[in-house]
């Protein structure tokens, strides 16, 4: 199990960047996937990014070629670098993670979340 604490959140304008740290704490982070997902007032959690331990990544469709996650297992952190944003990129930001595993897009399949990090975009 792993304890996980968001930052980096807040309000930006539309074509600018954020990024957001996921620190952990615990012995096995270093093997274990991280993701983020993200929720918007009124609607049901996404999928944003994942990044397994060897440091293969994934992304949804709709932040392909603008967030890039990547991960320092020495800091025990794990990033979101967010740019070019939208407003429909506003919402509650989590970190999530699961034991060593393939990557997954699938909430139910993260163990441990974080309470998440603000991001409103404005236009």
């Amino acid at each position: 199990q792993v304890q996980l604490v968001e930052s980096g959140g807040g309000l930006v304008q539309a074509g600018g960047s954020l990024r957001l740290s996921c620190t952990a704490s615990g012995r096995t982070f270093s093997t274990y996937a991280m993701a983020w997902f993200r929720q918007a007032p009124g609607k049901e959690r996404e999928f944003v990014a994942a990044i397994s331990w060897r440091g293969e990544h994934t992304y949804a469709e709709s932040v392909k070629g603008r967030f890039t996650v990547s991960r320092d297992n020495a800091k025990m952190t794990v990033y979101l670098q967010m740019n070019s944003l939208k407003p429909e990129d506003t919402g509650v930001y989590y970190c999530a993670a699961r034991p060593p595993a393939t990557l997954s897009d699938k909430d139910f399949e993260y163990n441990d979340w974080g309470r998440g990090t603000q991001v409103t975009v404005s236009s």
